[in-house]
């Protein structure tokens, strides 16, 4: 990228020097700009750039509408109604991020939201409207102290904003590939970004290892949400991006902060994988929180009560699970009436009915499970990263907008408004023609497929909702046995597990683990959703700051934990800084 877009780079620029183990791209594309990602954040960056005469290619790991996106079911938040604004809408997300919000990056999101939100309309996505008025229908979630939430399809917003973007990008005329997962990014001898590598799936134009050359790359990969047992997230919400861009030398920040959303269809202490989600959005209209006596326990610890924000709600489900020996507590919304549910949520109604339990006629069993990375890699108010040519949006991404604790249905709004930006960066301020990929000169090793279990149970047993000093040590030392034994294998024999999908997605898992456990033995404090309970008290004196990871550019099995100076991230004018203070060195 020129020097005029303001962007610094840390270190050389080169790269860590670590990639998957994975055959040599056996065939390549050239465009202009690569998207990675095919949710709201991915595909309305690939708009823009594409309306804006750049040659724009969408790589995504399932079919272009599969993403996480499209799970999405409260609904998209902005000041759109009568007598809110978004200085309201500001104040509720400064809140909910308990400190660590940057106020800047959080004022241009919620200026910016009801402009976007108005493009997207105009795009094709249909919202729910009053019949009478013909006024979009608003709602409200936790932490919103108004009814700012846009919904579609009653409890079907993402899958609408899905189907409207997924439309408007055949009509483009953009090119896709479907069933690729991203591997790496490739960057030149400078260590400017020069594309990506990638493996497609299954049939069509292209098969197995290739490559996409372009100046530009956006990550635009969703979340992580894979790395524990139980997750709201789909199974292809594995990482990668944080991943790619960590050995790509890139930053990421805020790591620790994963949230747990509080009111997951409960399906089992033992339940694995993707797990149904109810909707803040049934709460917004009215339902509320019980245990087995149908005491509503959240009255009285918080002035929102079932509406507090989902860091709150979540601590407080999980505390009355563990004063009553419960494994779950209860949703009850059958004052809604049969009408309300068929109507209102017909998503949510289907999937309960399907797992026995009807909410019309029963309380809900619900616990927490994880739901949202708050951090990610870490951007500038325009997206950009700190590898030049690497941007990113979305889940994948650290703004500086969410804190230490994400507000309701601010994240489809983030991923709007910030792949504009991004798009309005690559448009206005187009990045230099890099040169092609350069060999890297260490591949770190693969783990097995049957590993991906294991990280998920070390995860969930230590790093989940609750955490402590002796949990995240047991669980950095078994996500470190595991790394080490692989590397032993490769370093020693020559060995490692045979690449394909199932392996790079558990390698990458274990990279995303790490950081996050890393990150979260150094917190010593309870802020927004990252709860340790040997320091349950929020320290703003120490800690009202970021923790930075990268990986060690000379020490190829080392995580390397900085923090910021002060909780501010940079303005839209202001680089990128390179941390200071470094503050942990976590060998395998």
């Amino acid at each position: 990228m020129s020097t005029s877009s303001g962007r610094a780079t840390t270190g050389d620029g080169s790269g860590t020097g670590i990639r998957l183990h994975a055959p040599a791209p056996g065939w390549a594309l050239g465009a202009d700009v690569v998207v990675v990602g095919s949710g709201v954040a991915g595909l309305t960056a690939a708009l823009r750039c594409a309306a804006a005469g750049r040659r724009t290619v969408v790589v995504t790991k399932a079919r272009l509408d599969d993403g996480s996106t499209r799970w999405a079911q409260g609904g998209i938040a902005a000041a759109l109604g009568e007598g809110d604004t978004p200085e309201q809408h500001l104040d509720d997300t400064l809140v909910a991020g308990a400190g660590l919000c940057d106020e800047a990056a959080v004022r241009l999101l919620v200026t910016e939201g009801p402009g976007a939100v108005r493009r997207l309309i105009a795009t094709g996505a249909e919202f729910d409207r009053d019949a009478d008025t013909g006024e979009i229908e608003l709602t409200r979630e936790g932490g919103h102290h108004r009814r700012r939430i846009a919904h579609a399809g009653g409890d079907a917003t993402g899958a609408e904003i899905s189907r409207a973007l997924v439309e408007a990008v055949h009509a483009a005329g953009i090119e896709t590939v479907e069933n690729a997962l991203v591997l790496d990014l490739l960057q030149d001898a400078e260590g400017r970004t020069a594309g990506v590598t990638l493996h497609v799936m299954g049939e069509g134009q292209h098969d197995g290892v290739g490559a996409v050359h372009a100046p530009a790359v956006i990550l635009a990969t969703g979340g992580m949400g894979q790395v524990f047992s139980a997750t709201t997230n789909p199974s292809v919400s594995t990482g990668d991006g944080v991943a790619l861009a960590l050995r790509a030398g890139a930053e990421v920040s805020d790591l620790e902060f994963v949230q747990f959303h509080p009111t997951v269809l409960f399906l089992g202490p033992d339940a694995e994988g993707q797990q149904p989600l109810v909707s803040e959005a049934v709460r917004g209209e009215g339902a509320y929180l019980v245990d087995a006596d149908g005491v509503r326990f959240m009255t009285g610890q918080h002035e929102l009560a079932e509406l507090a924000p989902r860091d709150i709600v979540a601590k407080g489900i999980m505390r009355r699970m563990q004063e009553q020996g419960a494994h779950h507590m209860f949703l009850d919304a059958r004052h809604f009436g049969r009408q309300m549910w068929e109507q209102r949520f017909p998503t949510i109604l289907a999937a309960c009915r399907s797992h026995g339990i009807d909410p019309v006629t029963e309380p809900i069993p619900v616990a927490p499970a994880a739901h949202y990375a708050s951090g990610g890699v870490r951007t500038d108010l325009r997206g950009r990263t700190t590898v030049p040519g690497l941007y990113a949006c979305g889940e994948v991404a650290c703004t500086g907008v969410h804190g230490a604790n994400r507000l309701a249905s601010n994240s489809l709004l983030e991923g709007l408004v910030f792949a504009e930006r991004i798009a309005e960066d690559i448009v206005a301020d187009a990045p230099a023609s890099a040169g092609p990929g350069v060999p890297v000169p260490f591949r770190g090793p693969l783990l097995p497929a049957e590993a991906r279990l294991d990280i998920q149970r070390i995860m969930t047993q230590g790093a989940g909702v609750l955490r402590s000093a002796d949990s995240l040590r047991a669980a950095a030392d078994a996500l470190d046995s595991l790394y080490a034994a692989a590397l032993y294998d490769l370093e020693m024999h020559g060995k490692t597990a045979e690449p394909g999908v199932d392996t790079w997605e558990a390698t990458n898992l274990l990279c995303v683990a790490r950081v996050l456990v890393a990150a979260a033995r150094r917190r010593e404090e309870t802020r927004g959703c990252h709860w340790r309970e040997d320091h349950p008290d929020r320290e703003d004196t120490t800690w009202r700051r970021h923790l930075v990871v990268r990986l060690s550019r000379t020490e190829k099995r080392a995580l390397v934990v900085t923090e910021t100076d002060t909780a501010d991230f940079p303005s839209v004018d202001t680089p990128l800084r390179t941390p200071v203070h470094p503050i942990l060195s976590q060998e395998s």
